[in-house]
């Protein structure tokens, strides 16, 4: 093999085992973003506008480094963060080994924050899942059984303005928490409770949603009023902070 050659080699090595290798732990990145199989990216992209705008630093983290990573490793992040996308391929993407890391390093003391699809694997899932729940498993907002898919949607919360944001989808958290925020007919959209020394946050909806996913529908409220809500549930899960709450 030619020197060329070799250091080709090299190269395509190291961009392989980059992408095997979990994110080494980094006082200065207290968030660990999931962005793996299964996972939207355009809500990664999203959460990450968000991060950004909140000056907060975040590693991120794929299928394949996430099943590399021990819960000493996991707990060495303050906040794990899974977004919207498909719950049943984010879980299968997952060894069990990984998914009982995650529940163990909640129940240490790593928060989360799970958004649509990472609300639904916070449950006792069909899925490969995390249980962060007791065993407590959720099911879709029931605008689903009505064939609709994607809405603007008004969650009501305690001592706030009702606001709509974009739903896709999304899961109600009956049975698990403190309810934060409603759906219109009741059932909880956000909810918050500890799993272990692990805070943890459930959300329904998308408040991260950014203004291009809006088209077609009719929303009351502007999107930078979500995406600022969204932020607050960031802030909140990273500090262990409870929200007001029924």
């Amino acid at each position: 093999m030619n020197k060329r050659n070799i250091q080709l080699f090299t190269c395509i090595a190291t961009i392989a085992l980059a992408g095997c290798a979990p994110p080494g732990p980094n006082e200065a990145a207290p968030i660990l973003l999931f962005n793996g199989t299964g996972a939207s990216p355009n809500d990664v992209k999203a959460v990450e506008a968000i991060l950004k705008e909140s000056h907060l630093k975040y590693a991120i983290v794929n299928s394949r480094q996430l099943n590399r990573m021990s819960e000493a490793q996991l707990q060495a992040y303050r906040l794990m963060i899974i977004p919207g996308g498909n719950y049943i391929t984010v879980g299968n993407s997952l060894t069990p080994a990984t998914t009982t890391n995650i529940h163990n390093a909640v129940q240490g003391g790593l928060n989360y924050l799970g958004i649509c699809a990472g609300g639904l694997l916070a449950g006792n899932a069909a899925c490969n899942s995390l249980n962060l729940t007791s065993g407590v498993r959720f099911g879709f907002y029931a605008e689903v059984n009505r064939g609709i898919h994607k809405a603007a949607v008004a969650i009501a919360g305690v001592g706030t303005p009702t606001l709509k944001h974009y739903w896709e989808d999304g899961p109600q958290f009956t049975g698990w928490g403190a309810v934060v925020g409603k759906y219109p007919d009741g059932t909880p959209a956000i909810v918050e409770g500890t799993s272990g020394k692990g805070w943890v946050i459930l959300c329904g909806v998308h408040p991260e949603a950014p203004q291009n996913w809006r088209r077609g529908m009719t929303f009351a409220t502007p999107a930078s009023l979500d995406n600022a809500y969204a932020g607050k549930l960031i802030d909140a899960a990273l500090h262990g902070t409870c929200l007001p709450h029924y």
